[in-house]
């Protein structure tokens, strides 16, 4: 069951705030049975006004693929008609990954025989 969003919950509270109190000022009860039937009508009137409350609807666009498929080698891109009008989605575009550079390792570095230790005071 999907989760009520801010604007249900929203109009579902004020219905039930603003019928109770008409309601009671309209029907001038003062009995506890009374004032249980109000009480039961509102909250019953602002869960209807709640679930009526349009709710917006998912984007077609993907928002991003799963983490679960593996891509083994990149597809080549082609261009289609869509492509051509500027309508539909964007071609995909191949970005060249940075080379690492590596600094040259110090001669006197290099030929230790083992790591360098510091002293550490006692």
């Amino acid at each position: 069951m999907p989760r009520p969003t801010i604007a249900q919950l929203t109009y579902g509270t004020c219905t039930v705030i603003f019928s109770t109190l008409a309601m009671l000022l309209l029907s001038q009860t003062s009995s506890g049975p009374g004032i249980a039937v109000v009480v039961v009508a509102a909250v019953a009137l602002g869960v209807l006004v709640a679930m009526t409350v349009p709710v917006p609807k998912a984007s077609r666009a993907p928002m991003g693929r799963p983490a679960t498929r593996a891509r083994s080698a990149p597809r080549p891109t082609t261009r289609t008609a869509t492509a051509r009008s500027g309508i539909g989605r964007p071609e995909p575009v191949s970005v060249p990954a940075r080379a690492s550079v590596h600094a040259p390792v110090p001669a006197s570095v290099a030929a230790a025989s083992e790591p360098v230790r510091e002293t550490t005071a006692p």
